[in-house]
């Protein structure tokens, strides 16, 4: 379990799963982090890419507990939802007893964050109970943007999407049923030390989360990077980006920004370590360990 102190604001991991993926040429994920090309970045081996260039990925959700306020950030896949990713099987994993060992009650939690509304952003929202979907934290408020709950509502959004349908169903119409939900504008304020930052790309409404502590700072990306070797390469898209010019757009400008600065880096999809500090590296960045 690792856990980063910025100011009064404490920050977990609670990780449901970290894998590395053999490189296909149909189907990848980031198809142009060929072992080979990823080969040319040796400061990804071993954490994020493993000898044989493989990439790692981590899904985990992120409990923020600043002055007044325990937050968590993105929900996972969540149990007993079949999802491409899982090879259409329900998960059964320990979530809810890892998040109970990092001493974080359902009840305890007053918000839940989604950066976006994809599988594995929004699973544990919900849990099954009996025959029905309830929400996991039944205290808390779910704050989602406005701008992305308003574009998945659109027909043309999950056309011929099944999967996209299902996680609606199962993940977030429960919220609004409940009457948990509540719309927020793309740079809301949560409370002094933590906001939304609008990084749109990903998709249509996609946000990160920005904190900022007796002069200390920290950003958790969501997917406007999805791995490292991004930084090294910020031309790399990613194959389910809805608007790939725009996200890399995103990635350069954020990466600029973040360059050289204090802020803490973590990585909603970054494998253990998964934060760190944005550094210039030749034509591109790299992520460090040290400020």
């Amino acid at each position: 379990m690792q856990t980063w102190q910025i100011g009064a604001v404490k920050i977990t991991r609670i990780i449901e799963s970290e894998t590395a993926v053999t490189y296909r040429a149909k189907g990848a994920m980031l198809p142009d982090a060929t072992p080979d090309a990823l080969k040319e970045v040796p400061w990804l081996v071993p954490q994020f890419v493993t000898p044989e260039g493989k990439l790692i990925f981590s899904v985990h959700a992120l409990v923020v507990d600043a002055p007044g306020l325990r937050l968590i950030v993105d929900t996972c896949i969540g149990n007993d939802k079949p999802r491409r990713m899982t090879g259409n099987v329900g998960l059964q994993t320990p979530f809810l007893r890892r998040l109970a060992d990092a001493g974080v009650t359902r009840e305890s939690v007053d918000a839940v964050v989604c950066t976006h509304l994809h599988v594995d952003h929004v699973g544990w929202n919900t849990m099954r109970e009996g025959d029905r979907w309830v929400p996991t934290f039944p205290r808390a408020r779910y704050l989602l943007a406005r701008r992305e709950v308003e574009h998945w509502q659109q027909r043309d959004a999950v056309a011929n999407d099944a999967e996209q349908t299902a996680l609606l169903g199962d993940s977030v119409q429960p919220i609004f049923d409940a009457g948990l939900s509540q719309l927020v504008e793309m740079d809301h304020v949560l409370s002094d030390e933590v906001r939304l930052l609008p990084t749109p790309g990903h998709t249509p409404g996609h946000v990160s989360v920005a904190i900022h502590s007796e002069g200390e700072s920290a950003l958790i990306t969501g997917d406007f990077v999805h791995h490292p070797c991004q930084l090294a390469r910020p031309a790399w898209a990613f194959a389910y980006d809805s608007d790939q010019d725009a996200a890399r757009v995103q990635r350069l400008a954020m990466f600029a920004q973040l360059a050289d600065t204090a802020t803490l880096v973590i990585g909603t999809h970054f494998a253990t370590p998964t934060a760190g500090f944005v550094k210039r590296d030749g034509d591109g960045y790299r992520l460090a360990a040290e400020a």
